[in-house]
Formats: structure tokens, C-alpha cells, sequence
């Protein structure tokens, strides 16, 4: 069976979150809501590990990062091929990059005027990441495993510490390596069924076990358990984040 079609002969949609092509539905699909809210929930973890959680600054940077990553990194990844077969008109895409990183460098200013001149690392890394990940610059170096985990898992948690504390310690770096590794398993369930659904023209074969019972291998049987994996995960990192800001904000 074509991995582009379904039992039914539908067209497989590109993301198990994407809704139906078309208007207000393009832009739910572009935000990647799962995985946007899994990286938001990285910086609140790495906030909530401060002494004393300041609100104002857990919420400006969540904001930041919704700028950066939710709208900026996706709508500058979705210019590139269409990946997410949205019907977004490109200049609008363009728009998105420009508004997010520009929103993501307001707050960021605001934040160094609060907090200190430790952000000022932080503020000029984070649309270089977004730029050379989501554009491939310099041959794709950033477009790695390695750059996913590191951009979008280890650096929220690290950044959003900062903005409460104006420093660092040893709890964040530790969380900051948690949330690598996390960020690596999710590129490792992420990427094989992101090339089933939008890059594969047939799946087939069968799997003969033991007993002498054989299963057919279709698209459905390999993304299944990649995508339940990656729904689960998703809502335990989100879960996890705000148990964390509950305990620390009441």
C-alpha cells in the first residue's frame, strides 16, 4: 500500500497533528501544537528550578519562546518545501519569521533591563538557532540530531533559569541535559515517521513469527507505535512542567 494513502485511500496527512487542509486549520497545523507546547514546557521546568519563580518573567519568557520557536522556527520551516502542505501564502510565512523573532528580541531586551546582562548570551543564540536549524544553514551543521536537542531541549531549560536568577547553578545544567536527551528520543521517533508519512511512496512486507503467524507491514503498523510514543511523551513533559509551576507559584 502507498505510505501517501490510508486503508481508505484518503490522503495521509502529514503530521498526526495536522488537521484538514485549509485556512484557520493551516496555521493550527504550523504551530505543531504538541510539539511547541513540549518545547514550551522545557522553559517552564527550567524556570521553575529557581529559588524564587518570578511570574512576570516565567510568562515573558514562555512568550519568547512561542515567538521564536512556535511561530518563527515553523513558519520558517514550512517556506522551505512545504512540509506541512499548508496553503499559507509565503509572504505571510515571511511576516510570521519577521514578527516572532522580532517579538522574541523585544522581550528579550525587556528582559536584560530586568534581569542583567547574563540574558545578552542567550538573546543572540536564539535566532541564530532558529535560523541556521530551521533555514540549514552552513551545509545543515545545525540541522543534526545533536543541534535538534541542543536548540530546542537543553537551551529553553537554561535560558529560562537565567531570566529568573541573572546566573546559573548546577540544578539547571543538570535539567538542561535531562531535557537533551529527551529532545534526542523524541528526533529518534520523530524523524523515521515524518519520512513514512511525507516521504514514502510504499510500505510492504510481513513479519513471520514463531508459532508461524504472519503480520503484514504497512505504514500504519510502523507509525503507530512511533506516534503513541511521541503523543505520550508529549503530554508527560507538559503534565510535568505544570505540576512543577503549581508547586512553586501557590
Amino acid at each position: 500500500m502507498p505510505a501517501s494513502e490510508t486503508e481508505d485511500g484518503a490522503a495521509a496527512r502529514p503530521a498526526y497533528y495536522a488537521a484538514r487542509p485549509g485556512r484557520w486549520r493551516d496555521w493550527w497545523t504550523l504551530l505543531h501544537p504538541p510539539y511547541t507546547a513540549w518545547h514550551l514546557s522545557y522553559a517552564v521546568i527550567g524556570a521553575s528550578l529557581a529559588p524564587v519563580v518570578k511570574l512576570s518573567n516565567l510568562i515573558a519568557t514562555v512568550l519568547a519562546f512561542f515567538l521564536a520557536v512556535g511561530l518563527a522556527a515553523h513558519a520558517l520551516d514550512e517556506l522551505r518545501g512545504r512540509p506541512l502542505r499548508t496553503a499559507i501564502p509565503s509572504a505571510a510565512l515571511v511576516a510570521v519569521v519577521v514578527v516572532g523573532l522580532a517579538g522574541a528580541l523585544v522581550l528579550g531586551v525587556l528582559g536584560v533591563i530586568r534581569v542583567g546582562w547574563a540574558l545578552i548570551p542567550y538573546m543572540v543564540a536564539g535566532p541564530v538557532l532558529v535560523i541556521a536549524y530551521n533555514a540549514e544553514l552552513f551545509g545543515g551543521l545545525m540541522h543534526t540530531d545533536f543541534g535538534f536537542a541542543a536548540a530546542w531541549g537543553a537551551f529553553p531549560v537554561l535560558t529560562a533559569y537565567t531570566a529568573q536568577t541573572g546566573t546559573l547553578a548546577l540544578a539547571p545544567v543538570i535539567a538542561a541535559v535531562g531535557a537533551f536527551a529527551l529532545s534526542a528520543a523524541q528526533r529518534q521517533l520523530s524523524t523515521p515517521a515524518r519520512n513514512i508519512r511525507r516521504r514514502a511512496q510504499r510500505v510492504e512486507g510481513s513479519i513471520t513469527f514463531g508459532d508461524g503467524r504472519i503480520a503484514p507491514v504497512t505504514a500504519d503498523t510502523l507509525l503507530q507505535p512511533l506516534e503513541r510514543a511521541l503523543r505520550a511523551s508529549s503530554w508527560a513533559i507538559i503534565l510535568l512542567a505544570a505540576a512543577l509551576a503549581v508547586a512553586r507559584l501557590t
